[in-house]
């Protein structure tokens, strides 16, 4: 009985397939394909962007705006500084009877004749001594100490034949020659003739107090005018009505910055690179 199952074992293992143990293994080590894993927007409807991320959105779309607005203001810049050039190179003209047609006549050169009101002389500044249309505190009249602070004479000027007065910045002083009485040569009396720029009142600049006494810190032409009784009109006088020991004529500022296309770029710049933020922070969920 014994021999029988022996024999019956025996048999059983030599027909029986062997087992390949080391297949397995081989399956283990092979290298699969990486598969990129797809991309998941944040708003499939199962992670909806949240109002805090819309409200990012604004940040993009608000200096988008700011630089369009800057693209805006570096046009109307260029258009009044052509203006201004243009106005600037035309042949002075008499002032006009009807002084409501300066309003629109700013940077144009006139001519009137009539006698100054020094008596009601009032003064503009601190300014910067301003030379060829520009500020310059180097060399020239005045020493460069003198030169950065001084301020600007605005007196009342008595059209001749006729009752209107306006006023006249006759120039710029330095702060020690401020008192009409430490220049008396320059203080000329009877009818003169002389060339003025048309300006325009200046709106009142940020944190400027209110004024006070005979020295105004921008050009109020309307309180100015109320303070002499004068028509609510001003005139830059040209560099030739100065006269020796008088304020210099020609504070007319006729160069403008225009730093509106470096603004361009830097509005559109963050634009760009805080929208390319906000879809990879807010959309994709990504985390740096």
């Amino acid at each position: 009985m014994f021999r029988f199952i022996q024999r019956e074992t025996l048999s059983r293992l030599r027909t029986s397939r062997p087992v390949n143990r080391i297949q397995p293994c081989r399956q283990a080590h092979q290298k699969r394909p990486r598969v990129p894993p797809p991309v998941r927007l944040r708003s499939d409807g199962n992670q909806p962007i949240t109002a805090f991320g819309w409200f990012l959105l604004a940040i993009p779309a608000t200096t988008f705006g700011l630089g369009c607005w800057q693209v805006y203001r570096k046009q109307w810049k260029e258009d009044l500084i052509r203006t201004l050039e243009s106005r600037m190179r035309m042949e002075p003209v008499p002032i006009p009877d009807d002084l409501s047609e300066l309003d629109k006549m700013e940077y144009q050169k006139v001519i009137v004749r009539g006698e100054f009101l020094h008596d009601q002389e009032l003064h503009l500044g601190p300014r910067a001594f301003i030379q060829k249309g520009d500020s310059n505190t180097t060399g020239g009249l005045f020493s460069q100490k003198e030169a950065s602070i001084g301020y600007l004479v605005i007196t009342p000027f008595k059209l001749e034949g006729r009752e209107d007065k306006i006023l006249i910045n006759r120039g710029w002083v330095p702060k020690r020659l401020l008192d009409p009485a430490s220049r008396p040569d320059g203080q000329i009396k009877g009818t003169v003739e002389l060339q003025g720029v048309v300006r325009l009142p200046e709106n009142r600049p940020q944190f400027t107090p209110n004024q006070k006494g005979a020295i105004y810190m921008y050009r109020d032409v309307p309180k100015m005018s109320e303070q002499c009784g004068t028509e609510p009109y001003f005139l830059d006088a040209t560099v030739e009505s100065t006269v020796p020991n008088g304020p210099v004529g020609g504070q007319t500022r006729v160069t403008l910055r225009n730093e509106h296309l470096s603004y361009i770029f830097t509005w559109f710049s963050l634009s760009g690179f805080t929208s390319w933020l906000w879809f990879r922070q807010v959309v994709r969920g990504k985390s740096f």
